[in-house]
């Protein structure tokens, strides 16, 4: 914003007294100062490098328009995100659309054809609120290629990057899957040291990317993040109707099952929707175990794991205070 202009003075008060003068004077100090301190202001401040420069604030109130593209680990989230969001009485949730690929990362949904990328179509005519993704791992120009659409066709869209649990509970960029599983044998401090470069480099990738965007556009949804807090509360025995951490899992890859299903959604739910999911009644997923009388308290600690994932990581867009 460039300074405010000198007062002008007519020709009939160039000789006006000495104390109209210094009146003048003194408006045009305030003046500048008022504009140095205004454009100070409009400056963004030095942020944390795992933290966008600002945030949204305060639950959305109407139903957004969804399309999500991913694989195993991620493509189950839209219908109980819409069971979700039909309990939470959110009218308007719209899922536009689903691209789905088998251990795809998130390029691949990027280079199908033009003719058939129901992604891009979708992207381009503007109506996409919220775009999920869920790359496996990086670096990976899916990311950066949607985004840049994204944003082309509709500037308040949102880009959610959901991160993995590790497969076969191994870090594959550095240890190759073991031939055996048994994921009942690792502890939670195993799997955090584990997830840790996985973690940071996500984290890196979301908070750079928001910084050059000039705003935050990407959200991180720390679904991996409450699974580990799940599989420590089964450890210590305190997870109803979950007697070992197997039972989150369908096969030795990893991919869940539907109490592990019902955390991911939670956790997507609470990002796109920046509320808690804690009070919602039991989805329709989670009543496929057929837990009994454990199923309500089981479904209370999912909600809560994951609202608590969610405010406390830096990067979801959501804070507890802000979102009640």
């Amino acid at each position: 914003m460039p300074p405010p202009p000198s007062p002008t003075i007519a020709p009939s008060d160039r000789h006006a007294s000495p104390s109209v003068a210094a009146i003048f004077a003194l408006a045009l100090v305030v003046l500048t100062l008022a504009t140095a301190v205004h454009s100070a202001a409009a400056q963004p401040a030095t942020q944390p490098a795992t933290e966008p420069a600002v945030h949204l604030v305060g639950p959305m109130t109407t139903g957004q328009r969804v399309f999500t593209c991913g694989h195993s680990f991620h493509v189950f989230v839209p219908p109980i995100l819409a069971d979700l969001c039909n309990k939470a009485g959110i009218k308007g949730h719209t899922q536009l659309g689903l691209s789905s690929l088998p251990g795809s990362r998130v390029i691949q949904h990027w280079n199908v054809p033009d003719d058939k990328n129901k992604a891009k179509a979708a992207l381009q005519s503007g109506q996409v609120d919220v775009l999920t993704l869920s790359p496996i791992f990086l670096p990976d120009e899916g990311l950066e290629h949607f985004t840049a659409l994204a944003v082309e066709h509709n500037k308040a869209a949102r880009i959610l990057v959901q991160p993995i649990w590790l497969r076969w509970d191994v870090y594959e960029p550095t240890t190759k899957p073991p031939a055996t599983v048994d994921h009942n044998a690792i502890t939670g401090e195993e799997l955090r040291k584990l997830h840790e470069p996985y973690f940071k480099s996500m984290d890196e990738y979301v908070a750079t990317a928001n910084q050059k965007l000039g705003r935050p556009v990407l959200f991180l949804v720390p679904a991996p993040h409450a699974v580990i807090a799940l599989r420590e509360k089964i450890i210590a025995g305190q997870a109803p109707g979950l007697k070992s951490q197997s039972d989150l899992f369908s096969d030795p890859v990893g991919h869940g099952t539907p109490p592990l299903m019902a955390l991911v959604a939670y956790c997507n739910y609470a990002v796109i929707y920046r509320r808690s999911p804690v009070g919602l009644p039991v989805p329709e997923v989670l009543k496929e175990s057929k837990l009994g009388e454990q199923e309500e308290k089981l479904n209370r600690l999912l909600q809560e794991l994951a609202w608590e994932a969610v405010t406390h990581h830096p990067l979801s867009g959501v804070h507890a205070e802000e979102a009640r």
